[in-house]
Protein backbone atom coordinates (compact mmCIF):
# COMPACT_ATOMS: atom_id res chain seq x y z
CA UNK A 1 0.00 0.00 0.00
CA UNK A 2 1.32 3.45 -0.73
CA UNK A 3 1.90 6.52 1.54
CA UNK A 4 -0.97 8.57 0.72
CA UNK A 5 -3.47 5.29 0.96
CA UNK A 6 -1.83 4.43 3.86
CA UNK A 7 -2.50 7.94 5.48
CA UNK A 8 -6.08 8.16 4.13
CA UNK A 9 -6.95 4.23 6.09
CA UNK A 10 -5.54 5.77 9.60
CA UNK A 11 -7.31 9.05 9.09
CA UNK A 12 -10.59 7.33 8.25
CA UNK A 13 -9.60 4.56 11.17
CA UNK A 14 -9.14 7.36 13.63
CA UNK A 15 -12.51 8.71 12.36
CA UNK A 16 -14.45 5.57 13.50
CA UNK A 17 -12.99 5.91 16.99
CA UNK A 18 -13.93 8.88 17.13
CA UNK A 19 -17.69 8.09 15.97
CA UNK A 20 -17.47 4.99 17.87
CA UNK A 21 -16.41 6.65 21.46
CA UNK A 22 -19.06 9.67 20.96
CA UNK A 23 -21.60 6.88 20.05
CA UNK A 24 -20.68 5.27 23.82
CA UNK A 25 -20.20 8.61 25.16
CA UNK A 26 -23.72 9.53 23.68
CA UNK A 27 -25.25 6.03 25.04
CA UNK A 28 -24.29 5.86 28.28
CA UNK A 29 -23.08 9.35 29.32
CA UNK A 30 -26.08 11.62 28.12
CA UNK A 31 -29.24 9.08 27.62
CA UNK A 32 -30.72 10.26 30.55
CA UNK A 33 -30.15 13.47 29.52
CA UNK A 34 -31.71 13.20 26.32
CA UNK A 35 -34.56 11.01 27.30
CA UNK A 36 -35.87 13.31 29.59
CA UNK A 37 -34.86 16.50 28.10
CA UNK A 38 -37.77 18.47 27.74
CA UNK A 39 -37.37 19.65 24.24
CA UNK A 40 -37.33 16.03 23.56
CA UNK A 41 -40.55 15.67 21.59
CA UNK A 42 -41.61 11.79 22.32
CA UNK A 43 -41.06 12.96 26.09
CA UNK A 44 -43.34 15.59 26.04
CA UNK A 45 -45.83 13.61 24.41
CA UNK A 46 -45.24 11.15 27.14
CA UNK A 47 -45.71 13.71 29.88
CA UNK A 48 -48.78 14.54 28.85
CA UNK A 49 -50.51 11.14 27.81
CA UNK A 50 -51.35 10.95 31.48
CA UNK A 51 -53.66 12.87 33.34
CA UNK A 52 -51.35 15.37 35.66
CA UNK A 53 -52.26 14.69 39.63
CA UNK A 54 -53.87 17.80 41.02
CA UNK A 55 -52.42 20.28 43.44
CA UNK A 56 -54.93 21.28 46.85
CA UNK A 57 -55.26 23.47 49.74
CA UNK A 58 -57.93 23.12 51.94
CA UNK A 59 -60.46 20.92 49.24
CA UNK A 60 -59.66 23.30 46.62
CA UNK A 61 -57.92 22.47 43.65
CA UNK A 62 -55.17 24.95 42.89
CA UNK A 63 -53.56 23.51 39.65
CA UNK A 64 -55.39 21.02 37.33
CA UNK A 65 -55.30 19.02 34.09
CA UNK A 66 -57.86 19.43 31.22
CA UNK A 67 -58.03 17.14 28.47
CA UNK A 68 -57.69 18.68 24.69
CA UNK A 69 -57.76 17.36 21.40
CA UNK A 70 -53.93 18.42 20.45
CA UNK A 71 -51.05 16.34 20.20
CA UNK A 72 -50.47 16.86 23.75
CA UNK A 73 -53.42 15.28 25.37
CA UNK A 74 -54.04 17.60 28.71
CA UNK A 75 -53.17 20.88 29.47
CA UNK A 76 -51.93 22.19 32.91
CA UNK A 77 -54.16 25.22 34.55
CA UNK A 78 -54.66 27.26 37.13
CA UNK A 79 -57.51 28.23 38.32
CA UNK A 80 -56.34 30.44 40.96
CA UNK A 81 -54.04 32.61 38.47
CA UNK A 82 -51.36 35.36 40.33
CA UNK A 83 -52.69 34.26 43.81
CA UNK A 84 -50.65 30.80 44.25
CA UNK A 85 -48.15 31.42 41.54
CA UNK A 86 -44.55 31.33 43.75
CA UNK A 87 -45.98 28.18 45.79
CA UNK A 88 -47.01 26.11 42.95
CA UNK A 89 -45.14 27.65 40.36
CA UNK A 90 -45.98 26.39 36.67
CA UNK A 91 -45.18 23.19 34.38
CA UNK A 92 -44.75 24.25 30.83
CA UNK A 93 -43.83 22.43 27.62
CA UNK A 94 -40.53 23.91 26.74
CA UNK A 95 -39.50 26.06 29.63
CA UNK A 96 -38.30 24.56 33.10
CA UNK A 97 -40.68 23.45 35.88
CA UNK A 98 -40.79 25.75 38.92
CA UNK A 99 -42.37 25.49 42.29
CA UNK A 100 -44.46 22.73 43.70
CA UNK A 101 -44.99 21.72 40.15
CA UNK A 102 -41.13 21.01 40.03
CA UNK A 103 -40.06 19.61 43.41
CA UNK A 104 -43.11 17.10 43.43
CA UNK A 105 -43.49 16.42 39.52
CA UNK A 106 -42.70 12.92 39.71
CA UNK A 107 -45.71 12.04 41.96
CA UNK A 108 -48.08 14.38 40.10
CA UNK A 109 -46.85 12.67 36.64
CA UNK A 110 -47.67 9.41 37.86
CA UNK A 111 -43.72 8.15 37.32
CA UNK A 112 -42.83 7.81 41.19
CA UNK A 113 -41.71 4.96 42.45
CA UNK A 114 -44.40 5.14 44.74
CA UNK A 115 -46.56 4.88 42.14
CA UNK A 116 -45.70 1.84 40.81
CA UNK A 117 -48.45 -0.01 42.32
CA UNK A 118 -50.97 1.89 40.20
CA UNK A 119 -49.08 1.45 37.29
CA UNK A 120 -49.09 -1.97 37.50
CA UNK A 121 -52.80 -1.53 37.92
CA UNK A 122 -53.32 0.23 34.68
CA UNK A 123 -51.17 -2.65 32.95
CA UNK A 124 -53.96 -5.39 33.56
CA UNK A 125 -56.99 -2.90 32.89
CA UNK A 126 -55.71 -0.75 30.45
CA UNK A 127 -56.44 2.45 31.70
CA UNK A 128 -54.63 5.53 32.47
CA UNK A 129 -54.84 6.62 36.58
CA UNK A 130 -52.66 9.62 36.34
CA UNK A 131 -50.72 10.73 38.84
CA UNK A 132 -51.00 11.15 42.22
CA UNK A 133 -52.29 14.58 44.10
CA UNK A 134 -50.03 16.86 46.36
CA UNK A 135 -51.95 18.53 49.26
CA UNK A 136 -50.78 21.78 50.37
CA UNK A 137 -50.44 22.93 54.02
CA UNK A 138 -51.93 26.34 52.58
CA UNK A 139 -55.03 27.79 54.42
CA UNK A 140 -57.26 29.21 51.66
CA UNK A 141 -58.80 32.09 53.46
CA UNK A 142 -55.12 33.25 55.17
CA UNK A 143 -54.19 33.36 51.35
CA UNK A 144 -56.97 35.16 49.96
CA UNK A 145 -56.56 37.98 52.66
CA UNK A 146 -52.92 37.96 52.28
CA UNK A 147 -52.65 37.73 48.65
CA UNK A 148 -55.55 40.97 48.49
CA UNK A 149 -54.38 42.81 51.70
CA UNK A 150 -50.48 43.17 49.95
CA UNK A 151 -52.07 43.96 46.79
CA UNK A 152 -54.26 46.61 48.20
CA UNK A 153 -51.74 47.93 50.61
CA UNK A 154 -52.40 51.69 52.22
CA UNK A 155 -48.75 52.54 51.04
CA UNK A 156 -49.39 51.62 47.51
CA UNK A 157 -46.59 49.23 47.70
CA UNK A 158 -45.50 47.00 44.66
CA UNK A 159 -43.25 44.90 46.00
CA UNK A 160 -43.05 42.69 49.03
CA UNK A 161 -43.63 39.46 50.24
CA UNK A 162 -45.83 37.90 53.15
CA UNK A 163 -45.58 34.38 54.80
CA UNK A 164 -47.64 32.87 58.00
CA UNK A 165 -46.94 29.57 59.72
CA UNK A 166 -48.50 27.48 62.36
CA UNK A 167 -45.76 28.07 64.95
CA UNK A 168 -46.37 24.37 67.11
CA UNK A 169 -46.06 22.53 63.40
CA UNK A 170 -44.27 24.95 61.10
CA UNK A 171 -47.12 24.35 58.29
CA UNK A 172 -47.01 27.25 55.83
CA UNK A 173 -50.64 29.10 56.02
CA UNK A 174 -50.39 31.67 53.25
CA UNK A 175 -47.57 32.97 51.26
CA UNK A 176 -47.56 35.92 48.86
CA UNK A 177 -44.90 37.81 47.18
CA UNK A 178 -45.89 41.00 44.75
CA UNK A 179 -45.64 41.54 42.39
CA UNK A 180 -47.01 37.89 41.22
CA UNK A 181 -47.84 36.67 37.74
CA UNK A 182 -50.17 34.49 35.87
CA UNK A 183 -48.90 31.05 35.61
CA UNK A 184 -51.25 30.12 32.93
CA UNK A 185 -49.70 31.39 29.46
CA UNK A 186 -46.65 29.28 30.76
CA UNK A 187 -48.17 26.44 30.54
CA UNK A 188 -49.27 27.31 27.17
CA UNK A 189 -49.11 24.10 24.70
CA UNK A 190 -48.47 27.19 22.23
CA UNK A 191 -44.20 27.25 23.25
CA UNK A 192 -43.88 30.17 21.16
CA UNK A 193 -46.57 32.31 22.98
CA UNK A 194 -45.45 30.38 26.34
CA UNK A 195 -41.58 31.66 25.59
CA UNK A 196 -43.00 35.30 24.69
CA UNK A 197 -44.91 35.17 28.27
CA UNK A 198 -41.85 34.38 30.07
CA UNK A 199 -39.33 36.62 28.26
CA UNK A 200 -41.98 39.18 29.39
CA UNK A 201 -42.16 38.48 32.87
CA UNK A 202 -38.28 38.29 32.99
CA UNK A 203 -37.68 41.45 31.44
CA UNK A 204 -40.29 43.13 34.00
CA UNK A 205 -38.34 45.36 36.19
CA UNK A 206 -40.41 44.56 39.13
CA UNK A 207 -39.09 40.96 39.20
CA UNK A 208 -42.35 38.91 39.58
CA UNK A 209 -40.52 35.74 39.23
CA UNK A 210 -38.93 35.80 42.21
CA UNK A 211 -40.63 34.60 45.41
CA UNK A 212 -39.75 37.48 47.94
CA UNK A 213 -40.96 35.36 50.73
CA UNK A 214 -38.18 32.66 50.42
CA UNK A 215 -35.40 34.19 48.16
CA UNK A 216 -34.74 37.77 48.60
CA UNK A 217 -32.89 39.04 51.89
CA UNK A 218 -33.33 42.45 52.59
CA UNK A 219 -32.07 44.42 56.18
CA UNK A 220 -34.37 43.93 58.58
CA UNK A 221 -34.17 46.93 61.10
CA UNK A 222 -35.78 47.07 64.01
CA UNK A 223 -37.19 43.13 63.89
CA UNK A 224 -33.61 42.30 64.12
CA UNK A 225 -33.92 43.58 67.85
CA UNK A 226 -35.71 40.01 68.96
CA UNK A 227 -32.88 38.17 68.22
CA UNK A 228 -30.69 40.91 70.25
CA UNK A 229 -32.72 40.90 72.97
CA UNK A 230 -32.41 37.05 73.32
CA UNK A 231 -28.86 37.61 73.30
CA UNK A 232 -29.39 40.22 76.17
CA UNK A 233 -31.65 37.66 78.13
CA UNK A 234 -28.90 34.71 78.42
CA UNK A 235 -26.28 37.05 78.91
CA UNK A 236 -27.79 38.06 82.62
CA UNK A 237 -29.37 40.95 81.59
CA UNK A 238 -33.84 40.62 82.47
CA UNK A 239 -36.77 42.68 80.63
CA UNK A 240 -36.81 44.82 83.14
CA UNK A 241 -33.41 45.10 83.44
CA UNK A 242 -31.96 49.21 82.72
CA UNK A 243 -30.04 49.41 79.51
CA UNK A 244 -28.15 52.71 78.43
CA UNK A 245 -30.38 54.34 76.07
CA UNK A 246 -30.77 58.51 75.38
CA UNK A 247 -31.47 60.42 72.11
CA UNK A 248 -28.36 59.77 70.10
CA UNK A 249 -25.57 57.67 70.41
CA UNK A 250 -22.18 57.48 68.77
CA UNK A 251 -20.30 54.05 68.35
CA UNK A 252 -16.87 54.04 69.36
CA UNK A 253 -14.56 54.52 66.27
CA UNK A 254 -17.34 56.63 64.20
CA UNK A 255 -18.38 59.92 64.34
CA UNK A 256 -21.67 59.05 62.70
CA UNK A 257 -24.50 59.52 65.47
CA UNK A 258 -27.08 56.70 65.82
CA UNK A 259 -30.42 58.30 66.71
CA UNK A 260 -34.02 56.94 67.65
CA UNK A 261 -36.74 57.37 64.60
CA UNK A 262 -38.68 60.21 66.72
CA UNK A 263 -37.32 62.98 69.59
CA UNK A 264 -40.15 61.15 71.62
CA UNK A 265 -38.54 57.96 72.23
CA UNK A 266 -36.49 56.72 75.03
CA UNK A 267 -34.59 59.92 75.23
CA UNK A 268 -33.64 59.13 79.37
CA UNK A 269 -30.47 58.13 79.97
CA UNK A 270 -31.19 54.57 80.62
CA UNK A 271 -34.98 52.71 80.29
CA UNK A 272 -35.84 48.73 81.04
CA UNK A 273 -35.08 46.20 78.17
CA UNK A 274 -39.08 45.44 77.71
CA UNK A 275 -39.85 49.36 77.29
CA UNK A 276 -36.34 49.31 74.55
CA UNK A 277 -38.49 46.76 72.46
CA UNK A 278 -41.81 48.50 72.87
CA UNK A 279 -40.54 52.09 72.31
CA UNK A 280 -37.78 50.32 69.63
CA UNK A 281 -35.26 52.46 71.39
CA UNK A 282 -32.23 52.46 68.52
CA UNK A 283 -29.73 54.40 70.91
CA UNK A 284 -30.86 51.67 73.53
CA UNK A 285 -29.95 48.50 71.02
CA UNK A 286 -27.38 50.26 69.34
CA UNK A 287 -25.10 50.29 72.96
CA UNK A 288 -26.92 46.85 73.96
CA UNK A 289 -24.79 45.17 71.04
CA UNK A 290 -21.57 46.78 71.96
CA UNK A 291 -21.63 45.39 75.00
CA UNK A 292 -22.80 42.11 74.47
CA UNK A 293 -20.66 41.94 71.43
CA UNK A 294 -19.90 40.68 67.91
CA UNK A 295 -19.55 36.97 68.61
CA UNK A 296 -22.72 36.63 71.25
CA UNK A 297 -24.83 38.81 68.34
CA UNK A 298 -23.87 36.31 65.23
CA UNK A 299 -24.44 33.15 67.52
CA UNK A 300 -27.54 34.04 68.62
CA UNK A 301 -28.76 34.79 64.91
CA UNK A 302 -27.33 31.56 64.00
CA UNK A 303 -28.66 29.86 66.50
CA UNK A 304 -32.43 31.39 64.60
CA UNK A 305 -31.58 30.21 61.40
CA UNK A 306 -29.49 32.92 60.13
CA UNK A 307 -26.50 31.64 57.81
CA UNK A 308 -28.84 28.17 57.34
CA UNK A 309 -27.42 27.63 53.23
CA UNK A 310 -29.57 24.29 53.19
CA UNK A 311 -33.09 24.93 54.01
CA UNK A 312 -35.77 23.94 51.87
CA UNK A 313 -39.78 24.25 52.05
CA UNK A 314 -41.71 21.30 50.50
CA UNK A 315 -42.11 18.14 52.14
CA UNK A 316 -40.45 17.48 55.86
CA UNK A 317 -36.90 16.52 55.34
CA UNK A 318 -36.76 16.04 51.70
CA UNK A 319 -36.41 18.60 48.76
CA UNK A 320 -38.13 21.35 48.13
CA UNK A 321 -38.27 25.20 47.38
CA UNK A 322 -34.96 26.49 47.99
CA UNK A 323 -34.42 29.37 50.57
CA UNK A 324 -31.77 32.19 50.38
CA UNK A 325 -29.78 32.24 53.70
CA UNK A 326 -30.07 34.82 56.26
CA UNK A 327 -26.93 36.85 57.27
CA UNK A 328 -25.71 38.98 59.74
CA UNK A 329 -22.63 40.25 58.02
CA UNK A 330 -18.80 39.98 58.82
CA UNK A 331 -18.77 43.18 61.64
CA UNK A 332 -15.29 43.05 61.08
CA UNK A 333 -12.48 45.71 60.33
CA UNK A 334 -9.85 44.89 57.73
CA UNK A 335 -7.43 43.48 60.15
CA UNK A 336 -9.89 41.44 61.51
CA UNK A 337 -10.96 43.11 64.79
CA UNK A 338 -14.59 43.87 65.47
CA UNK A 339 -15.92 46.89 63.97
CA UNK A 340 -17.84 48.49 66.80
CA UNK A 341 -19.76 50.74 64.26
CA UNK A 342 -20.84 47.85 62.05
CA UNK A 343 -21.83 46.05 65.50
CA UNK A 344 -23.95 48.72 66.61
CA UNK A 345 -25.79 49.32 63.28
CA UNK A 346 -26.07 45.49 62.95
CA UNK A 347 -27.50 45.57 66.61
CA UNK A 348 -30.52 47.71 65.09
CA UNK A 349 -30.75 45.36 62.04
CA UNK A 350 -29.04 47.75 59.43
CA UNK A 351 -25.47 48.04 58.01
CA UNK A 352 -24.86 43.90 56.61
CA UNK A 353 -27.47 42.32 58.03
CA UNK A 354 -30.34 40.62 55.43
CA UNK A 355 -32.91 38.68 56.54
CA UNK A 356 -35.94 36.57 54.38
CA UNK A 357 -39.49 37.49 55.60
CA UNK A 358 -39.33 33.44 56.05
CA UNK A 359 -36.92 33.95 58.75
CA UNK A 360 -38.65 36.58 60.44
CA UNK A 361 -41.74 33.97 60.71
CA UNK A 362 -39.59 31.63 61.81
CA UNK A 363 -38.19 34.19 64.62
CA UNK A 364 -41.89 35.00 65.67
CA UNK A 365 -42.67 31.57 65.70
CA UNK A 366 -40.08 29.96 67.90
CA UNK A 367 -41.21 32.67 70.43
CA UNK A 368 -44.50 31.57 70.48
CA UNK A 369 -44.24 28.27 70.67
CA UNK A 370 -41.68 28.10 73.76
CA UNK A 371 -38.57 28.42 72.20
CA UNK A 372 -38.98 25.45 69.92
CA UNK A 373 -38.35 26.47 66.15
CA UNK A 374 -40.78 24.15 63.87
CA UNK A 375 -39.40 22.90 60.55
CA UNK A 376 -41.61 24.83 58.04
CA UNK A 377 -43.35 22.31 55.28
CA UNK A 378 -45.93 23.16 52.18
CA UNK A 379 -46.81 19.77 51.51
CA UNK A 380 -49.46 18.25 54.05
CA UNK A 381 -50.14 15.09 52.11
CA UNK A 382 -49.49 12.83 49.03
CA UNK A 383 -52.89 11.14 47.77
CA UNK A 384 -52.96 8.10 45.23
CA UNK A 385 -54.84 8.83 41.29
CA UNK A 386 -57.97 7.18 43.04
CA UNK A 387 -57.45 9.19 46.39
CA UNK A 388 -57.73 5.74 48.50
CA UNK A 389 -54.40 5.71 49.18
CA UNK A 390 -52.01 8.43 50.87
CA UNK A 391 -48.42 7.59 50.33
CA UNK A 392 -46.67 10.54 52.34
CA UNK A 393 -48.51 12.53 55.74
CA UNK A 394 -46.51 15.38 57.23
CA UNK A 395 -45.20 14.97 60.34
CA UNK A 396 -44.16 18.07 62.24
CA UNK A 397 -40.35 18.07 63.51
CA UNK A 398 -37.99 20.37 65.70
CA UNK A 399 -35.88 22.46 63.31
CA UNK A 400 -33.77 24.15 66.65
CA UNK A 401 -34.35 25.79 69.72
CA UNK A 402 -33.08 28.86 69.94
CA UNK A 403 -33.48 30.03 72.90
CA UNK A 404 -35.30 28.47 76.27
CA UNK A 405 -38.83 28.29 77.34
CA UNK A 406 -37.80 30.88 80.29
CA UNK A 407 -36.31 33.58 77.50
CA UNK A 408 -39.35 32.87 75.07
CA UNK A 409 -41.49 33.86 77.72
CA UNK A 410 -39.75 36.97 78.41
CA UNK A 411 -39.04 37.58 74.60
CA UNK A 412 -43.10 37.14 74.12
CA UNK A 413 -43.76 39.39 77.28
CA UNK A 414 -42.08 42.07 75.21
CA UNK A 415 -43.50 41.32 71.58
CA UNK A 416 -46.99 41.50 73.62
CA UNK A 417 -46.13 44.87 74.92
CA UNK A 418 -45.30 45.85 71.27
CA UNK A 419 -48.70 44.75 70.02
CA UNK A 420 -50.74 46.56 73.21
CA UNK A 421 -48.49 49.47 73.56
CA UNK A 422 -46.24 50.66 71.50
CA UNK A 423 -45.51 50.54 67.70
CA UNK A 424 -47.81 47.13 66.44
CA UNK A 425 -51.12 48.65 67.68
CA UNK A 426 -52.92 47.70 64.28
CA UNK A 427 -51.89 43.91 64.52
CA UNK A 428 -54.55 43.37 67.10
CA UNK A 429 -56.79 40.72 66.91
CA UNK A 430 -60.07 40.91 69.15
CA UNK A 431 -59.88 37.91 71.63
CA UNK A 432 -56.53 36.81 70.88
CA UNK A 433 -53.53 37.63 72.30
CA UNK A 434 -50.96 39.20 69.79
CA UNK A 435 -46.98 40.06 69.51
CA UNK A 436 -44.61 41.53 67.37
CA UNK A 437 -41.94 43.81 66.57
CA UNK A 438 -42.07 46.60 63.74
CA UNK A 439 -39.21 47.35 61.51
CA UNK A 440 -38.33 50.40 59.65
CA UNK A 441 -35.07 49.46 57.26
CA UNK A 442 -32.67 52.24 55.41
CA UNK A 443 -32.84 50.61 51.75
CA UNK A 444 -30.41 53.38 50.04
CA UNK A 445 -30.28 57.64 50.34
CA UNK A 446 -32.15 57.97 47.79
CA UNK A 447 -35.07 55.63 48.16
CA UNK A 448 -37.83 55.18 51.08
CA UNK A 449 -37.37 52.76 54.19
CA UNK A 450 -38.55 49.26 54.03
CA UNK A 451 -41.54 48.10 56.45
CA UNK A 452 -41.54 45.44 58.68
CA UNK A 453 -43.15 42.94 60.86
CA UNK A 454 -43.05 40.17 62.56
CA UNK A 455 -45.22 38.44 65.23
CA UNK A 456 -47.97 36.02 66.41
CA UNK A 457 -50.81 34.84 67.65
CA UNK A 458 -51.98 33.16 71.11
CA UNK A 459 -55.20 31.84 72.07
CA UNK A 460 -57.20 32.13 75.66
CA UNK A 461 -55.20 29.61 76.49
CA UNK A 462 -51.99 30.44 75.58
CA UNK A 463 -51.53 28.41 72.39
CA UNK A 464 -49.74 30.06 69.41
CA UNK A 465 -52.24 29.71 66.50
CA UNK A 466 -50.07 31.79 63.90
CA UNK A 467 -46.46 33.26 63.26
CA UNK A 468 -46.18 35.98 60.50
CA UNK A 469 -44.16 38.22 58.49
CA UNK A 470 -44.84 40.98 56.48
CA UNK A 471 -42.21 43.07 54.45
CA UNK A 472 -43.25 46.11 52.41
CA UNK A 473 -40.23 47.12 49.85
CA UNK A 474 -39.50 51.16 50.26
CA UNK A 475 -42.59 51.63 52.08
CA UNK A 476 -41.43 54.57 53.27
CA UNK A 477 -43.17 55.76 56.17
CA UNK A 478 -45.68 54.52 58.08
CA UNK A 479 -44.57 51.10 55.82
CA UNK A 480 -43.90 49.50 59.32
CA UNK A 481 -47.45 50.24 60.40
CA UNK A 482 -49.25 49.09 57.34
CA UNK A 483 -47.00 45.86 57.67
CA UNK A 484 -48.25 45.40 60.87
CA UNK A 485 -51.60 46.28 60.08
CA UNK A 486 -51.60 43.66 56.97
CA UNK A 487 -50.02 40.65 59.33
CA UNK A 488 -52.88 41.07 62.11
CA UNK A 489 -55.70 40.77 58.91
CA UNK A 490 -53.66 37.56 57.91
CA UNK A 491 -53.37 35.30 61.36
CA UNK A 492 -57.00 36.35 61.81
CA UNK A 493 -57.93 34.70 58.63
CA UNK A 494 -55.73 31.61 59.56
CA UNK A 495 -57.37 31.52 62.72
CA UNK A 496 -60.63 31.53 61.13
CA UNK A 497 -59.92 29.07 58.51
CA UNK A 498 -59.90 25.34 60.39
CA UNK A 499 -57.65 24.48 57.33
CA UNK A 500 -54.67 26.96 59.39
CA UNK A 501 -54.77 25.60 62.22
Amino acid sequence: MNAPLRRVGVVVMVLFGLLFANLNWVQFQKADEYRTSDYNGRVQVADYKRKRGNIEAGGTALATSKETTGKLKFKRTYPGGAKYAHVLGYKPVNLADQGIEKVENDFLAGTSDQLIGDRIKDMFTGDESGGGNVLLTLSKRAQDVAYDQMRNNEQGVKRGAAIAIDPRTGAVQALVSMPSFDPNPLASHDTDEATAAYNKLEQDPGKPLINRAFGETLPPGSTFKIVVAAAALENGIGKNTQILAGPSYTPPTSGVPIKNAAPSICPERQVSLLEAVTESCNTGFAQLGVRLGADAIKEKARQFGFEQDDLTVGQIGEDGLPVEASRTGTIQNADGTVDQAALAQSSIGQRDVRMTPLQGALIAGAVANGGSQMRPYLVRQLLAPDRTTSYYTAQPRELRRPVSGPVASDLRDMMVSVVENGTGKKAQINGYTVGGKTGTAQSAPDRPDHGWFIGFALDKNGTPVSAVCVMLEQAGPGGSAEAARIGGKIMQAAIADSGGR
